[in-house]
C-alpha cells in the first residue's frame, strides 16, 4: 500500500488525513526505518509493508467503528514500535495515550518518535505490565486498553484486564480468527469478570486475514491479578 493509496482508503471509510498527519506517518515510517538499522523494531521495513500491514492495520478499532473521537484514556501494552496506538494517536490526536514495553531501547526509541512528530498527550513507561497492573496509579485507570499480537488471549486477558475503568474494554488485534483463544479464555473471562463483547474477522485491503475480539470488564479485577511477572505466560488462567 502506497501512502496515497493509504489516504485514499482512509478518505472512503471518512477519514481524510490533513497536510499534518500526512506528514506525521511520513516521517513515522522515516524514524522507524532509520532506528530499525541500529535495533530490532520490525520485519517489516519496505514502505508498502508498513503502510498497510503497521499504519493501516493499526487503525482498525477506528477504521471498523469500534472507537470514536471522543477524549478518552487508552494503554497500550507491549506496542513494540508504536503498534497499534502511535498510527491512532496521529488519525485522532485527542487520545491521551500511556505505552507500557519490557524493553528500555523501545521506549527509547518511541520518546524520540513522539518528540519528532510533536505529539502531545502521550507517556512511556519501561517495566513490566505485571507490575504496573498492582500499581494504584495504573491500576483501574484506563478507558481502552489495546495490545496486538502481544499474547494469547488467555494470558492477555491477565496482563491487560486489571488496567480498565469498570465498563472499559480490551481491543485485541491479532492475524487470525481468535475462535480457539476464545473457548481456552472461558477460565480466565470467569475469573477476571469480563465477557468478550465482539469478535470479527476481517481482511486488510490486499486479502489478509485479521481478528479484533473485544472484551469488556463487568467488576473489579480480584486484587490476586496480575500475578506476579512471568507467571502468567508460565500458568495461564
Amino acid at each position: 500500500m502506497t501512502p496515497e493509496e493509504f489516504y485514499a482508503n482512509l478518505e472512503r471509510l471518512g477519514f481524510r488525513l490533513t497536510d499534518q498527519q500526512k506528514a506525521q506517518f511520513a516521517s513515522y515510517f522515516e524514524t522507524l526505518v532509520d532506528w530499525n538499522t541500529r535495533m530490532n523494531l520490525t520485519a517489516i521495513t519496505d514502505q508498502e509493508g508498513v503502510y498497510l500491514k503497521h499504519f493501516y492495520d493499526s487503525l482498525a478499532p477506528i477504521l471498523l467503528g469500534y472507537l470514536d473521537e471522543r477524549p478518552i484514556k487508552l494503554l497500550d501494552i507491549g506496542a513494540g514500535a508504536g503498534f497499534p496506538s502511535l498510527p491512532m494517536k496521529i488519525l485522532f490526536p485527542q487520545l491521551e495515550v500511556t505505552i507500557i514495553d519490557s524493553l528500555n531501547k523501545r521506549i527509547t526509541f518511541l520518546q524520540a518518535l513522539a518528540d519528532k512528530l510533536a505529539l502531545d498527550g502521550v507517556h512511556f513507561y519501561h517495566g513490566r505490565a505485571e507490575d504496573f497492573g498492582q500499581d494504584a496509579e495504573f491500576r483501574g485507570q484506563f478507558d481502552l486498553v489495546t495490545a496486538r499480537a502481544v499474547a494469547a488471549l488467555p494470558v492477555l486477558l491477565e496482563l491487560t484486564i486489571p488496567f480498565l475503568k469498570i465498563g472499559g474494554r480490551l481491543i485485541a488485534l491479532k492475524a487470525s480468527s481468535a475462535g480457539s483463544e476464545l473457548k481456552e479464555a472461558d477460565g480466565a473471562l470467569l475469573t477476571l469478570f469480563c465477557q468478550v463483547t465482539k469478535s470479527k474477522d476481517y481482511q486488510l485491503p490486499n486479502g489478509d486475514p485479521r481478528n479484533l475480539t473485544i472484551v469488556t470488564k463487568k467488576k473489579e479485577t480480584p486484587k490476586r491479578y496480575p500475578r506476579k511477572a512471568g507467571t502468567p505466560n508460565k500458568n495461564p488462567l
